[in-house]
Parts: structure tokens; sequence; C-alpha cells
């Protein structure tokens, strides 16, 4: 393939595809989850940690691969790991007991990662001011379709046959993944404006963004504003169909509405970019998330959370987590410079690390309550916008 300068619209339509890796792979399982316990012997816990080993893996596997297409390229650090992603997702469908199926997780994580550092480094790498803007969101939005589709999708083949079949459609998309990486996306980074190859200089990068406050509340911001989402993901199914007794397509169907506010979130501030200023939308993304996080608890503690509240919730923190995202990762990665892939990395793992450390809390009581879940969506929201404040008060 040869090298690119302009971020063209089918281009674009790819990148948000390989960028849909963390929500296909999370989203579309979730309906199984009492499934897979069930035959594999295995307590929800351990199944849980399958959505864990998943995040892990994401988080360590952008810190590895985005510096690595600072110095290689992005072009063939996307297509080798694609391959990876693609194998482990075959092998899952025939995992043979929990164990297997979390270190195969693990692997999925790890490989599956380059879908979404390298997309959005190439964005970057193309696109900058308010294209970039632009650009960000609309890879966010088009991912936010994953969460949309992969419910109903997954809860469709769970009725025609079993949480294999599930895996097997994934393993599709994985094949698919790669083999649009390998045909449709380009060099986007030119020689000359690559890093020195080897881990010191990967280093010195990251100590150099670590070293950048702004770069850092900014990525707080991002990952809490996650951390507050992932925590309503892997709890969503427990508490929709065990606690409030929603039926699978009632809840796959809340769960699309939840994922719907995502992509508009995404769209409007697509659209609005240039005309109201990034950080307003940033501050605006935390007022919604922080509303969120107290009607959560608000409901649980006092015994009223309900399937139409419950799903309320999910689209005002949806709506809120897209506006913070979009916009915190777009102004830290235009922070970035010539780091752009270990920038991305930074984002990436400081998003999967909160999000590994949220999924298990929200399981910490048991499967028969909502509160571990609104209290860690509240705590992350909280948080997320104490980021937000700091970032603007330091300009």
């Amino acid at each position: 393939m040869t090298e690119s300068r302009r971020l063209a619209p089918g281009l674009l339509v790819v990148l948000s595809f390989l960028a849909a890796v963390g929500p296909l792979a999370t989203d579309m399982y979730l309906a199984s989850f009492t499934d897979i316990a069930a035959e594999l012997q295995a307590p929800p816990s351990s199944v849980q940690l399958t959505l864990t080993a998943f995040l892990v893996g994401m988080g360590a596997g952008q810190l590895l691969l985005g510096p690595l297409s600072d110095q290689l390229g992005r072009r063939p650090v996307l297509v080798a790991a694609l391959a990876v992603f693609a194998a482990a997702s075959i092998a899952l469908v025939w995992s043979p007991n929990i164990g297997v199926f979390i270190a195969l997780r693990l692997v999925q994580g790890l490989s599956g990662a380059a879908g979404v550092v390298v997309s959005r480094a190439i964005a970057v790498d193309l696109a900058t001011g308010d294209a970039a803007i632009r650009a960000i969101s609309l890879i966010a939005m088009f991912t936010g379709l994953g969460p949309l589709l992969a419910p109903p999708l997954g809860g469709a083949i769970l009725v025609l046959g079993d949480w294999r079949a599930v895996l097997g459609a994934l393993a599709i998309l994985a094949t698919a993944m790669f083999l649009l990486a390998l045909l449709r996306v380009p060099e986007s980074l030119p020689r000359a404006q690559r890093s020195a190859a080897g881990i010191a200089t990967a280093l010195r990068s990251i100590r150099a963004l670590l070293g950048d406050a702004g770069f850092v509340t900014l990525s707080c911001a991002f990952a809490l504003a996650f951390g507050a989402m992932l925590a309503y993901i892997a709890a969503s199914p427990f508490v929709g169909q065990v606690v409030l007794g929603m039926p699978p397509l009632v809840y796959a169907l809340g769960f699309a509405a939840g994922a719907l506010a995502l992509v508009a979130g995404n769209f409007a501030n697509a659209r609005l970019a240039g005309r109201v200023r990034p950080t307003r939308m940033l501050a605006l993304g935390a007022a919604l998330l922080l509303v969120a996080g107290l009607a959560a608890t608000a409901l649980t503690a006092t015994r009223a959370l309900a399937p139409p509240s419950f799903i309320a919730c999910a689209f005002v923190l949806s709506a809120g987590a897209s506006l913070m995202m979009a916009n915190a990762s777009a102004l830290a990665l235009a922070r970035s410079g010539s780091h752009r892939g270990s920038g991305s990395a930074l984002l990436g793992a400081g998003q999967f690390a909160v999000g590994g450390v949220a999924s298990p809390l929200v399981g910490a009581w048991g499967e028969h309550t909502a509160l571990p879940m609104a209290l860690v969506i509240l705590a992350a929201a909280l948080l997320s916008a104490t980021a937000v404040a700091v970032s603007l008060r330091r300009g």
C-alpha cells in the first residue's frame, strides 16, 4: 500500500470499524454470561473475569503497540496484531473450560488493542484541529454502533444457537477486521517522522507525556468516564436480568438505547466542532455523567430502581461519557506532538486499566443488588469531573 496523507471518508469508516473491536468483543456476548457460567461450571465472578482479562489485555496491548507504531509505522503493527486477534477469536469458540476462556480473552485484548490505538493515531496523523475532533468523534460514533448492534445480534444468535455460536460470529468479524486492515489501510506515518527504534525511545516518549500535566488530567478524565460506562456494561446483565427481571430481548433493547445515546452524543459533538469549544462540550459531558451517577445511586438506595429508570440512567450516562471521551482524547492527542502513538497508547491503557478495576468491583457484593454498580459509577463520575475541573482551570 502507498502512503496517504489525507483522511478520506472511506478510510475513516474502516478505521471506525477497526476501533470497534472493544465494544464488539465485550457487548456481543454479555447476554451469554449466564449460559457460559452454567456450561463451564464457573461462578459469575469468574465469567466477569473474562471481561476483565480482555480489558487488561487491551490496556497492556496499547502500551506496547502504540509506541511500536511510532517506530515501525502504523500499517505493519496493525496488520500483524489483527492477524493474532482473528486467530485468538477463532480458538475462543472451542474453549473447554473457563481457564482457557480467560487466557484467550487476554490474548484477544493484547492483539485487538491495535484496532483502537493505531486507528486513533492514524486519524490524528491525517487530520488536525477541528478536523481531528470531528474525526475522533465520528470514529467514536461509529464505534458506538458496536454497543447498539452487538447485544441484539448476540441475543438473536443465542435464541437460534448457543454461546459458542455467538463467539463464532465474533470470530467472523475479527477475520473481517484483519482483511480490511490488510487490504484497505495505508501507511499514514512517513519514515522521516518515525521515532528511533528501541524500548528506551518508547519510554522517553511516555515519560515526556506523563510530565505534561495537561495531558495527564485529560487522560484521567477520559479513562474515568470510560470506567463509569464500563461499570454499567459489566453489571448490566445481572442487574437487568436478575435484579430487575428483564427478559433477554428487553434487556438487549434497553442496552441498545444506551448505545444510541453514545452515537447521538458523538454525532452532535462532530457537528458542533468548530462552533462550540471542545472544553465546553467536555464540561457538559462531566455534568451529564454526574447526573447519571447521582440518579442511579439514589434510585438504588431507595429501592426505586426499575427497568425504565435503569434505561434512562444508562442513556444519560452514555451521552455524558461520549462527550467526555471524544473531547478529552482529541485535546490530549493535540498535546502529544510527534508521540501520537504513545499518546494514544497512554489514553487507551488508562482507559482499560480503570475499566479492568471497575468491572470486578460491581460484582463484589454478589449478583442480587445494583448498589455496587451505582456507587462505582458515581465515584468515577466525581473523579472525572474533578479531572475536568483541574484541566479547565489550567487552561
